[in-house]
């Protein structure tokens, strides 16, 4: 049984820091590409930040960009999510995605999300 486990989230002061985690099991957690991505009322859900399997690679969303890190402990089978000088706009669910795809078949696990609310 595949599960992804966000945690992390609350409610922060704009201008302030939060680290969120997704914790997977049921999975061999090196071998997929996992995302960060965010759902806020009335708008699309936004992909955030994605890193490679290796965590060699990672790309962001233009308006998280030198705000937010991506990493990852494939020992853990971990995923996080550093988001610092955040703002209103950045309050959101925010869910933790890993996906991988051979010739046969997509692979694609959600987590069930953590709320993030940034406000004074």
């Amino acid at each position: 049984q595949v599960q992804l486990v966000e945690s992390g989230g609350g409610l922060v002061q704009p201008g302030g820091s939060l680290r969120l985690s997704c914790a997977a099991s049921g999975i061999t957690f090196s071998t997929y590409t996992m995302s960060w991505y965010r759902k806020a009322p009335g708008k699309e859900r936004e992909l955030v930040a994605v890193i490679t399997s290796a965590g060699g690679n990672t790309n962001y969303a233009d308006s998280v960009k030198g705000r937010f890190t991506i990493s990852r402990d494939n020992a853990e089978n971990t995923v996080y999510l550093q988001m610092n000088s955040l703002k209103p706009e950045d309050t959101a669910v925010y869910y933790c995605n890993a996906k991988k795809r051979n010739y046969v078949k997509e692979y694609d696990y959600w987590g069930q999300g953590t709320q993030v609310t940034v406000s004074s």
